[in-house]
């Protein structure tokens, strides 16, 4: 199994396109990506680096309520 790597910010919002999200919406100062009435908001920076990434897909995967792998976002 390969090892986590940092992600492009417009990486990150189109795997999570993928993953049922939409948007990205501008907010008040980070735009904010929604699935069904939940929010997701995108920090504005231009990469994630793996710390951040894999909290923001925590966080994305209680919104979904299902884990979400490595494995898995790596074919997204």
């Amino acid at each position: 199994m390969s090892r986590w790597t940092p992600c492009k910010r417009r990486e990150f919002i189109r795997r999570l396109r993928a993953l049922g999200f939409d948007g990205p919406f501008s907010g008040a100062r980070h735009q904010f990506l929604i699935q069904a009435e939940n929010r997701l908001t995108i920090p504005s920076n231009e990469e994630f680096s793996v710390p951040q990434l894999r909290m923001m897909l925590r966080e994305a995967g209680t919104i979904l309520r299902r884990e979400i792998s490595q494995a898995e976002w790596e074919r997204l």
